[in-house]
């Protein structure tokens, strides 16, 4: 077994603290990874919390991961030491049934294997994030990192970066194509980037009019003020897709009749309670309300190398991991731009 050091919460009330805790050994499939960056992401807030239910604690969170690798098991062959990789937000999955043969091992069929707070396969012991100094993957659900790229600031891609690009490729974005995103931050930046890439003209639906400069700095062309009824008026009919990053209590409703003919509203943020929509909403415009998951693997290869080849990288604001639970309490004021990463080699 190889003894680590991370942060830990111990229980939903108490702040993450220092633990010391056990990885298994390099297996012969195995890397082990010396943690370089980590980021920070509200997932890890609910889970800490336990407020998704089903935490196992003690939780060490963190599943937007990048380092390199110290160690290689005897059959690795994608990867030596000394390379960067990366590991999302999954672990392991079944590999064998019908979603994980289509590359889609976030929708496994009998449940993927998450960074942490889950259980390994095949082992009756918990996973552990990378809130940590170490941590040791299969090859097949590690990442390679583009060198080009600040490293720190590609951390997050691994979460917030894959969470929006898979549904504008799943949807088709293409040049000239209409995607409006609901809300800036950690997922909202990240949205705003990809669909400008692809083309897109891109407006940010916010209720904050003090984010629109921000916006444009992004990229996005237009910016609409939802806090203000005409907002809506305006944009009525008008969007191909919109991408809905938002995790608060909102109106579904006012969303979906912003979509033109056959426009869809993907859902990436999860608010707390069941949201009532409406079938006018719906049949009107033949619209549809749709929801995504991270992607598989070889889907956030294809990401990342993306963000090499344009130099997309994530919003960061950079901490030590003493910090961790100051920034809890800032990402619960929205007081960051727009991820916070934990520097894991001052650890």
């Amino acid at each position: 077994m190889i003894t680590t050091r991370g942060y830990a919460a111990i229980s939903e009330e108490s702040p993450l603290k220092p633990y010391e805790f056990q990885r298994r050994d390099v297996g012969p499939k195995d890397v082990l990874i010396e943690i370089d960056f980590c980021g920070v992401c509200h997932s890890d807030i609910h889970s800490a919390r336990n407020e998704w239910g089903g935490a196992i604690y003690p939780v060490v969170p963190g599943h937007e991961i990048v380092g390199h690798i110290t160690k290689i098991g005897a059959h690795v062959t994608r990867f030596k030491i000394g390379d960067l990789a990366g590991v999302g937000c999954m672990v392991d999955s079944c590999r064998t049934c019908a979603s994980c043969k289509q590359n889609l091992e976030q929708f496994c069929d009998h449940g993927a294997t998450f960074t942490y707070n889950s259980i390994e396969k095949n082992m009756p012991t918990p996973t552990y994030g990378g809130y940590s100094k170490q941590i040791v993957v299969d090859e097949n659900f590690t990442l390679k990192i583009p060198a080009n790229l600040a490293l720190a600031n590609v951390a997050p891609l691994l979460c917030a970066g894959i969470t929006t690009y898979s549904p504008l490729r799943h949807w088709n974005v293409k040049k000239a194509d209409r995607v409006g995103v609901v809300g800036l931050g950690g997922l909202g930046h990240m949205a705003v980037k990809f669909a400008v890439a692809m083309g897109a003209e891109v407006t940010m639906l916010s209720t904050s009019a003090s984010k629109e400069k921000d916006a444009k700095k992004l990229g996005a062309h237009k910016f609409a003020n939802t806090s203000d009824d005409q907002s809506f008026r305006t944009f009525s009919n008008y969007f191909d897709l919109i991408v809905n990053t938002v995790s608060a209590q909102h109106d579904y409703n006012q969303y979906l009749n912003l979509l033109n003919l056959n426009g869809t509203m993907v859902l990436l943020g999860a608010p707390p309670k069941p949201t009532e929509v409406y079938a006018f909403s719906f049949i009107g415009r033949r619209r549809s309300l749709a929801g995504s998951l991270i992607g598989g693997i070889k889907e956030t290869q294809e990401m990342l190398d993306y963000c090499g080849e344009k130099n997309i990288t994530s919003d960061i604001e950079l901490i030590s991991m003493h910090q961790v639970n100051e920034a809890y309490a800032r990402i619960m004021n929205s007081d960051v731009r727009y991820r916070f990463v934990i520097d894991m080699q001052k650890f």
